[in-house]
């Protein structure tokens, strides 16, 4: 198809998404409000609908006191009941694709349902959405002049039944339609490829030789790929490659740790770096401009929102807001109910409000994944800000990173102990260590009170991680490649002494 048709067409989905998006800009109280009522309706003859009566809710407040806040542990029998069959339990269309996500601070996976509608009027409604926003702020862009390098997961057939269950990023790509798929490399069936060190090789032999204008994937796992290619090609910038490229979409983790390292593959000015926020229970949230932090939050996508205030979240004081009472600058655990049949569902995120009017937000952790031990409310993006600001003042690159709590004993006073993987070892990690320990304090002062003269904490504890710890590790859990996340932060030492162990090993054998 020629490049001014293709022009064409993405310029009137724009202006069309671009008019819908001013809707719910201008009344998102009132949008929300009526999906709502939309997804109560078309769910009143399900098991939960008659269960909860939906038929006879006619506001939000009946709504929230009838409905119970639910966990995957919640829903998970009544997710069995149709992954083995059964439908019209909690959605009335037919459930047959799951989203596989084992997540981080879980073992257990767990199989979120994706309807026919959440695939259409959310997850790809979201991905057009990306497109024609990021369009929309550059009219210059030759971006379907190419191909965007894609970065997913693997699939497998549910044994039993005809239900299939994958990554979300495998359901997507299965389901795609064929202009996408023509945009796209790899090919669907390297993509869908289960094995990661077979995956990765037969991505790099597919790819380099393509005209690729963007990425689309989970920045730690886009950085491996990346640095393969680097490797395979000789070249130390990606730009001698694909001299085309110009945006890199991504989410899953925060990009802040590894900015710098994706600067120095791809030392070019202009080029956009546009964050998503998107799980495998729908599709949240875009960067709406060029050179942002902030994500707006998307109304229309079939999903209702409420949201926990981090400061009542799991004590008799637990409070549940619609979007409507939201504050600014306040961390808050996200509730949904959508269009797959999540009905107050506890997505594990946190998230913190940076504007009203829009709606816009930052992802600042998980609801399990921050550390409060010592009252010190630690969240990811506290340490993610931390580190990148180390990093900054000393030069080093870190490739992963996590954190535990040193707990009191007697009369010890307690601390937080890191693991990090970097790039390139500091010759002299005390100096790392004093300017990370500093640069917590300054970004959260609650830790900053605590560490006051080590009145309650001490300083930091540091391990420099070896190489390919942490990708060995996920190798151990079987967790390598596609969605997969290092936990970053947890109440417990767990992960921590895993790593530990598993250095500890490997000096042993060395």
């Amino acid at each position: 198809m020629a490049l001014p048709i293709i022009n064409s067409i993405a310029s009137w989905i724009l202006k069309k998404r671009i008019h819908d998006m001013e809707l719910f800009l201008k009344y998102p109280n009132e949008v929300q409000e009526e999906l709502l009522h939309n997804l109560l309706n078309t769910a009143e003859h399900t098991v939960i609908g008659k269960k909860y009566d939906f038929a006879s809710i006619t506001n939000y407040r009946t709504f929230a006191e009838r409905v119970p806040v639910s966990t995957y542990e919640d829903l998970e029998p009544l997710i069995e009941q149709t992954r083995k069959g059964e439908q019209n339990v909690f959605w009335p269309t037919p459930i047959k694709y799951f989203a596989k996500s084992s997540g981080t601070t879980n073992a257990k996976s767990k199989f979120i349902p994706v309807s026919a509608e959440a695939l259409e009027d959310c997850h790809y409604k979201g991905s057009k959405d990306l497109l024609c926003l990021y369009l929309n702020n550059n009219e210059e862009s030759q971006l379907f002049t190419g191909k965007s390098l894609r970065l997913g997961g693997s699939k497998q057939l549910y044994a039993d039944n005809n239900s299939v269950f994958g990554d979300l990023s495998a359901i997507l790509i299965d389901n795609m339609p064929f202009w996408a798929e023509m945009s796209s490399t790899p090919s669907s069936r390297v993509s869908l490829m289960g094995e990661w060190e077979s995956k990765l090789a037969a991505i790099v032999s597919e790819t380099v030789h393509e005209n690729v204008t963007s990425f689309a994937g989970v920045p730690s796992w886009m950085m491996v790929l990346l640095n393969r290619i680097l490797e395979e090609t000789g070249k130390t910038s990606l730009l001698e490659i694909w001299p085309n490229i110009e945006v890199y979409f991504h989410g899953g983790v925060s990009f802040e740790p590894y900015r710098g390292q994706y600067h120095n593959i791809l030392p070019k000015d202009d080029f956009k770096y546009y964050e998503i926020y998107n799980a495998s229970e729908g599709f949240f949230a875009i960067q709406d401009s060029n050179y942002s932090n902030e994500l707006l939050l998307m109304l229309d996508y079939g999903i209702f929102y409420e949201f926990i205030p981090m400061d009542t979240f799991g004590t008799d004081r637990q409070r549940v807001l619609p979007l409507s009472e939201v504050e600014l600058n306040k961390n808050y655990a996200v509730v949904i109910t959508t269009n797959s049949g999540l009905w107050r569902y506890m997505v594990g995120d946190t998230v913190r409000f940076t504007s009203i009017s829009p709606y816009r937000v930052k992802v600042s952790g998980r609801t399990k994944h921050h550390i409060n031990v010592f009252g010190e409310e630690l969240m990811v993006e506290n340490t993610d800000k931390a580190i990148a600001k180390a990093c900054q003042l000393t030069g080093l690159e870190v490739l992963d990173y996590t954190v535990a709590p040193i707990f009191m004993e007697g009369r010890e006073k307690g601390a937080h102990e890191w693991i990090i993987e970097f790039k390139n070892a500091p010759l002299n990690a005390e100096v790392f260590r004093t300017h990370l320990d500093e640069a917590v304090q300054s970004v959260n002062s609650d830790y900053e009170a605590k560490r006051y003269n080590n009145m309650t904490l001490n300083k930091l504890v540091l391990n420099v991680a070896r190489p390919k710890l942490f990708y060995d590790w996920l190798k151990e859990q079987d967790k390598l490649g596609g969605q997969h996340k290092i936990p970053r932060l947890s109440n417990e030492r767990t992960y921590l002494e895993q790593l530990k162990a598993l250095q500890k090993e490997s000096n042993t054998l060395a």
